[in-house]
């Protein structure tokens, strides 16, 4: 489990492997610390630690995953959202998050509001019913309230401190992204639809 504040800016340092891929990401993280079998989420995506060095962690990634997120498209040097699991009597500063990414969301536009920034975009229909107005949402991994939902495509605002610790102030038009919605959100759908059911 995890809140959607990033704790580390991490850089993808190695590509190895075929269909399935080891991702090795360089790390600020006191990897010592660190047991192998550890989950942590990499840009959204919960993962676990196969092996690890002073300054990196290696990750195996299945060919479903790359399929499912955007991680596929990650090419050395890339830049990585990274956040250890939640431990007992951590502050909750985000939302609850699993690591778990539903689709990829398309960023449309971006536009320029004092020192942060609106980010417009389009997520896959089959996950637009659950991303609501002053609802949560996480994006590579960052937790963001949505301010404004029209069909398919929801903003959400970036203030200064999340454009310098995390990786959205480098998107752009057209970038794709890892995309979670909020857990209550999904239960609360299949509740209604179960209720439909009976």
């Amino acid at each position: 489990m995890f809140t959607g504040i990033i704790s580390d800016r991490g850089k993808l340092r190695a590509i190895e492997g075929g269909r399935g891929k080891r991702l090795v990401i360089a790390t600020a993280y006191p990897v010592a610390r660190i047991a192998i079998g550890a989950s942590v989420a990499c840009s959204g995506v919960c993962l676990t630690v196969v092996e690890k060095n002073a300054d990196w962690l290696a990750f195996d990634v299945s060919s479903e995953t790359l399929s499912r997120t955007t991680l596929g498209a990650w090419r050395v040097g890339v830049g990585i959202n990274l956040e250890r699991p939640l431990a007992l009597g951590d502050e909750l500063g985000g939302h609850m998050v699993l690591g778990h990414v539903d689709g990829v969301a398309h960023l449309e536009a971006r536009h320029v509001e004092g020192d942060s920034r609106r980010l417009s975009l389009r997520a896959p229909e089959a996950l637009a019913g659950f991303i609501a107005a002053k609802g949560s949402v996480t994006l590579d991994g960052v937790s963001l309230t949505v301010n404004r939902v029209e069909n398919t495509a929801f903003e959400v605002n970036i203030i200064p401190h999340t454009l310098a610790v995390t990786t959205l102030g480098e998107l752009q038009a057209g970038d794709r992204v890892n995309l979670e919605i909020d857990m209550l959100a999904r239960y609360v759908a299949r509740q209604r639809e179960w209720a439909d059911k009976t």
